[in-house]
């Protein structure tokens, strides 16, 4: 079956302003880019029309999501806020995420991309897909933006599909190397969605994504964090999946799974400080993809989040959707053979003592 594939045009006239990677200007701070931009995502749609990936995907379309599918995640002043200030000059949706007129109208697009690959995949229409959105979507909270994000896109994307198909167990792996909070909060004492954070310690929001944070309630147990250390690469990221991922998800049955995909922790991110490669990421999504075809029928509904160097994230992103669609166009990472040969890309005993640490008590691993 095919891969799905949801873009659009709008996703990329988010604006940002001009701030100065993350911090506003002022006289003290010169004017400059912001770091979410639109260069990584224009870049990977072009490469993957360069390299020919794009006539082997089934293009998505979405619709704008909801006031109604909104709600089922954020509060009703929240959105208030973020309309009246999108229909006016912009603003701040909050924690350093600037957005410009008419940046509320593309976040609920971007939202709807992601639902219209997840229910694409839900249907059977492809056997998996990817949504290459902007605004990113997986530090929103129900009351506030934060970390670039406006619209809860994967927490909006599941609970839509939960109403209008009944959708049962859901699992949320997020390998962005800033910690899933909005989507951990969404979910936080939901029994029925297993949440799964990989994230460099402590790097971003500064007082989350600890191991000890397990869920409560209904969902006690069904939020799992996995804290790296800085300098992560390869070898701690597939040591990480295969002792604590994978095992969490064939504990827990999901029946889809769906990735909040952010490529900050290559190691020429400048917003984190990991060693990842387009081989990483390639490696995760095979064993995704291992685990999916035996345990739910192949399904996993991928969604871009962060990644914020220009020259290697359209390569990690071709890389993850060469295994989706089974494809391979032959372009190589020329950042690869370099970045793969790095030092201590093996798994170092600090990273396997993290890993340890963070499995340890969790009652998904305990069954």
């Amino acid at each position: 079956m095919a891969t799905g594939f949801n873009f659009h045009e709008l996703y990329l006239w988010h604006d940002t302003r001009n701030y100065a990677a993350v911090f506003p200007p002022g006289l003290t701070i010169e004017p400059g880019e912001h770091a979410e931009n639109p260069a990584t995502k224009r870049r990977l749609r072009n490469l993957l029309e360069v390299s020919g990936m794009l006539e082997h995907l089934t293009p998505l379309p979405a619709t704008k999501v909801s006031e109604e599918d909104m709600l089922r995640v954020h509060t009703a002043p929240y959105i208030a806020k973020l309309r009246a200030l999108s229909e006016a000059e912009g603003g701040d949706a909050g924690g350093l995420t600037p957005f410009g007129p008419g940046s509320f109208e593309i976040a609920r697009l971007a939202a709807g991309g992601t639902y219209a690959v997840l229910e694409a995949v839900l249907r059977g229409e492809v056997a998996n897909g990817y949504a290459l959105t902007r605004p990113p979507g997986h530090h929103a909270e129900r009351d506030i933006g934060m970390g670039f994000c406006l619209l809860a896109n994967i927490p909006i994307a599941v609970k839509k599909a939960r109403a209008l198909h009944g959708l049962g167990r859901v699992a949320v792996v997020d390998w962005d190397v800033h910690h899933g909070n909005g989507t951990e909060q969404a979910f936080w004492e939901d029994g029925e969605t297993l949440t799964i954070s990989l994230h460099q310690d402590r790097l971003f929001p500064l007082t989350t994504g600890a191991v000890s944070a397990r869920g409560a309630g209904a969902g006690l147990g069904a939020n799992i964090n996995i804290p790296l250390p800085p300098g992560s690469g390869h070898g701690a990221y597939v040591a990480a999946f295969e002792r604590i991922v994978l095992p969490a998800l064939a504990a827990f049955r999901p029946e889809v799974i769906v990735v909040a995909s952010g490529f900050d922790g290559s190691a020429n991110d400048p917003l984190g400080c990991m060693m990842m490669h387009s081989g990483t990421y390639r490696a995760l999504t095979r064993a995704l993809m291992d685990f999916a075809g035996a345990a739910c029928g192949g399904r996993i509904a991928m969604n871009h989040e962060g990644g914020y160097s220009a020259s290697h994230v359209p390569y990690c992103g071709l890389a993850v959707i060469e295994e989706l669609s089974g494809h391979a166009t032959g372009i190589e990472d020329p950042w690869f053979s370099n970045m793969a040969a790095y030092g201590q890309q093996e798994l170092q005993p600090h990273q396997e003592a993290a890993i340890a640490a963070a499995a340890e008590d969790q009652p998904l691993l305990a069954r």
